[in-house]
């Protein structure tokens, strides 16, 4: 028996439906979709017609009215089949926040209901050749003309990017003022001036498609502006607060899809006449991995259920979420092939792609390395201010 984590009909609702696609449609076709480096096309209509993309859009914009927390339960559903094709769900929701966040009503009703139905992508767009890591070093500029901005430059290791259609993009307004000059805008993919680079060819998720988007004198109307004129950095920061347990709960699901697998080996797999799951070593491999899959699912709902309590401070512990679980979806995968030794390394089993798709759950969404300078800034102030108020 699973723990109860005291989720709502409605909640488990979500949860048993993705779970039922992850089961019956993405997991016959992963092996394909990682071979060919194809886009699941066919599976986000499955998802869009089951109203997935609407999880976490409120009920006004055609949404289910859930919130960080029913995304998480979605995304953990898929990902225990494959995270190419989850992250191509995610990254939607991720282009979403933005506007959800920071639109104003008409940016909303607009595009929202769009991007809750499924009918159109969306993406996010930060990332650039020179600044990854460092979302403060973008180059990518957008010059005021009259009641256009004119974009030009490049983003790089979009996901959804060319598939998308929606796109929240920041650009500097005014590289003077720094992060303060940086400002968030909606694209739609065919506005003149905006095109793609090449799909990247990736260690793993390689259904997901990651490209280049190529701004070359693309007018933008003021109209697409996301909140203010040099608010994008703080955009940007809350946006990654509500997707970060999401890369958090693709690391649970993962995990959790490479445990199911290897277990079910070492109950089939005979060495020296016995099944392996009668020896110690292979039991304190799979209790090893029971534990941490476990932590890091009760880590991710917590900071989940705590933001979409909507309090003041979310960073470190939506830092901590994807941090520790996609640490711990590394480490598990890398397990799991060692349960089944060398079957494990050989393409005809899933689990050699679980621990390639593992990879990128510590890098993309800020590596968590910056995620560890996140959570220690945190604490760090945290103390300050205690110290100050003892003084005081």
């Amino acid at each position: 028996m699973a723990l109860d984590y005291f989720l709502t009909e409605e909640q488990k609702m979500i949860r048993d439906l993705a779970r039922r696609i992850a089961e019956e449609k993405v997991l016959p076709a992963r092996a394909e979709l990682d071979e060919k480096e194809e886009f699941p096309w066919d599976l986000m209509k499955v998802c869009a017609d089951a109203g997935l993309f609407g999880v976490c859009l409120p009920e006004e914009y055609g949404g289910l009215g859930g919130g960080v927390f029913e995304q998480c339960i979605a995304v953990e559903a898929l990902s225990w089949a494959c995270i190419g094709v989850s992250v191509s769900y995610a990254g939607s929701g991720l282009g979403a926040y933005p506007i959800l966040l920071y639109g104003n009503e008409e940016q909303k009703k607009k595009y929202l209901p769009q991007i809750g139905s499924g009918k159109r992508l969306a993406a996010f767009a930060v990332t650039e050749p020179g600044a990854g890591s460092d979302i403060t070093n973008l180059s990518t500029t957008a010059t005021k003309d009259g009641d256009y901005y004119i974009l030009n430059g490049t983003k790089q290791w979009i996901t959804n990017g060319g598939e998308a259609e929606i796109y929240s993009v920041f650009a500097m307004t005014d590289k003077s003022k720094g992060p303060r000059g940086c400002t968030g805008f909606i694209v739609e993919k065919g506005m003149e001036g905006f095109s793609f680079g090449k799909k990247e060819k990736k260690l793993g998720i390689r259904a997901s498609a990651t490209r280049e988007l190529i701004f070359d004198n693309c007018r933008v109307h003021k109209e697409n502006v996301i909140g203010r004129e040099g608010q994008g950095f703080f955009v940007i920061l809350k946006t990654f607060d509500h997707s970060r347990p999401g890369i958090g709960a693709q690391g649970v699901g993962l995990a959790q899809g490479a445990l199911d697998y290897a277990v079910a080996y070492a109950r089939e797999r005979e060495q020296f006449g016995r099944h392996i799951s009668s020896f110690q070593v292979i039991q304190h491999m799979l209790a090893d991995m029971a534990i941490q899959i476990e932590a890091a699912r009760a880590l991710v709902y917590a900071v989940a259920r705590h933001i979409d309590s909507k309090p003041k401070e979310i960073s470190q512990y939506a830092a901590m979420a994807k941090t520790f679980a996609s640490d711990m979806a590394m480490r598990v995968t890398t397990d799991a092939v060692q349960v089944l030794g060398g079957y494990g390394y050989m393409r005809d089993y899933p689990l050699e792609k679980m621990m390639r798709d593992a990879k990128i759950l510590q890098i993309y969404e800020g590596t968590n390395q910056i995620q560890r300078n996140e959570i220690a800034a945190a604490l760090i102030k945290a103390a300050a201010r205690k110290k100050k108020k003892k003084v005081a």
